[in-house]
């Protein structure tokens, strides 16, 4: 099963060097264990562009969808055999990036 780890922040600024080399060991694993299937850091959220096409034209607004003082920083999709695996790993992956770490399944 396929599983979502969301990297969320509260702070403004990038990875330090120290988390970036725990998060290249934590990829390391995921990868040599056959858990990996993608991963990838976001910019900030002042970066963000939103669509909204539901209408008859599209609406383009610069900016975040929703202004939080938590933000999506980061992801991992993962493969487990269930959800116990994908929390242990969701924990060794928030320790090594040193933010929050949501876990959701894929449908």
């Amino acid at each position: 099963m396929q599983y979502l780890f969301s990297v969320i922040h509260d702070q403004v600024g990038l990875a330090t060097p120290d988390e970036d080399a725990a998060i290249d060991v934590f990829n390391d694993r995921l990868q040599a264990e056959g858990h990996w299937v993608f991963a990838g850091g976001l910019a900030s959220p002042s970066t963000a562009t939103v669509i909204d096409n539901r209408g008859g034209e599209a609406m383009v607004t610069d900016g975040p969808f929703l202004e939080s003082k938590e933000y999506l920083a980061g992801f991992w999709i993962i493969e487990a055999a269930d959800l116990d695996v994908a929390l242990k790993l969701a924990a060794e992956g928030s320790k090594a990036c040193n933010r929050k770490v949501e876990v959701r399944p894929f449908l």
